[in-house]
């Protein structure tokens, strides 16, 4: 499982140091694809096997699922280097307005990576409405 913030910066590569606590989960590869919410998802290899079973079951004639599948699969899968990076590529980083300063997240199954403005902006979004996301969640039984 993966949790945790973390504060990084891209170099002029695109290149991005994935934190330490995270890398023996993804010493056997990884996937990245734009994610949800303007970020990029990091999927370690059982997380994207089973994430891309979900998306190929989904409907060939629904236009959303389409959409989905093509911002899903349009992603790359790469390795970690020695220094344990991973190459953003531009059209990924372009998609979660990364430039050079980054908040690497953990999300149960996934690392997500956010531009640091966008990661700011949503967590003053998320203490504005801390109200109603926990209403809605108590209807939820949680």
């Amino acid at each position: 499982m993966f949790s945790g913030e973390y504060e990084h910066t891209i170099d002029d590569k695109g290149r991005l140091t994935i934190p330490a606590k995270f890398r023996a989960k993804l010493a056997e590869g990884l996937f990245v694809t734009r994610g949800l919410d303007g970020c990029l998802f990091v999927l370690p290899p059982d997380a994207w096997e089973a994430l891309s079973e979900k998306v190929a079951s989904l409907p060939l004639a629904q236009g959303s699922a389409r959409l989905f599948s093509r911002m899903i699969y349009s992603g790359t899968e790469c390795k970690l280097d020695k220094q344990g990076r991973i190459l953003l590529p531009p059209p990924l980083r372009e998609h979660g307005d990364i430039e050079s300063e980054v908040v690497v997240i953990g999300v149960n199954s996934r690392l997500e990576i956010w531009s640091k403005k966008r990661w700011q902006e949503l967590i003053t979004r998320m203490e504005e409405e801390s109200g109603l996301i926990a209403e809605q969640l108590a209807s939820l039984g949680i």
